[in-house]
């Protein structure tokens, strides 16, 4: 049983002190909490997720030519993740150390190597410039959800549009797998990236961030959870 069930559990016990009442609306929860598994264990099956997009499968403006791809973490060369890892760390370290998280190497290599991650992948030629790293699973409320781990792009490709393009391809993406809405975590210190969310975007809020509703200690959080519903 999931820790939300648990607590509707007790939250329906200590309303209608009726067993059969409550195994009714249990038995409900956990069939919804079964179709959504479904829904994403079918998203994780997919073989080329972007087979039906071909316009998006490249990305020519701004002075780049690139190719873009989608392949799970199992289909990734070890030469290709050390590049992801090292992406990241080089963008976000800094990042890390001075807004309230510290930095480990260990845990980012696990997030992105995860076994159901998920890469969209854009490459000058042979050369990878910019990746967004991704799984479909159950959120919080054990709903069908996209959690979006990382949106990294090399230097030298930055302020051209390709992040937005890669996110823009996510959406895509998630729509067609039917997941209910797109998660990220920002950094607060982070503010590029949260601007970048926000207004180009339209990310808002999430009802899990800290922030929505543990308003009177809100600046203790160093960290905002957004998200984008997606209209099925």
């Amino acid at each position: 049983m999931s820790g939300l069930c648990c607590r509707l559990y007790v939250d329906l016990m200590s309303s209608f002190h009726n067993p059969c009442i409550v195994a009714c609306f249990l038995s409900q929860r956990l069939a919804e909490i079964a179709r959504s598994q479904a829904i994403v264990d079918e998203a994780n099956k997919l073989v080329d997720p972007l087979q039906h997009f071909a316009a998006f499968q490249k990305f020519d403006r701004n002075g780049l030519q690139l190719t873009v791809e989608c392949k799970r973490v199992s289909e990734m060369s070890r030469e290709d993740l050390d590049w992801t890892f090292q992406l990241t760390k080089d963008n976000m370290q800094e990042l890390y150390d001075t807004g309230g998280w510290r930095w480990h190497d260990g845990k980012t290599r696990g997030e992105l190597e995860h076994e159901n991650s998920w890469f969209i992948v854009a490459r000058d030629s042979d050369s990878p410039v910019g990746f967004v790293n991704f799984r479909y699973e159950l959120g919080d409320d054990d709903t069908e959800i996209c959690y979006c781990y990382e949106v990294q792009v090399e230097e030298v490709c930055r302020s051209k549009g390709l992040g937005k393009f890669l996110l823009q391809i996510l959406e895509l993406l998630c729509h067609r797998a039917k997941m209910k809405k797109i998660v990220c975590t920002v950094l607060k210190v982070n503010d590029r990236s949260l601007q970048f969310f926000r207004n180009k975007l339209k990310y808002s809020g999430d009802s899990s961030c800290p922030t929505q509703f543990d308003l009177l200690n809100a600046d203790d959080y160093c960290y905002e959870i957004l998200s984008k519903p997606l209209s099925l």
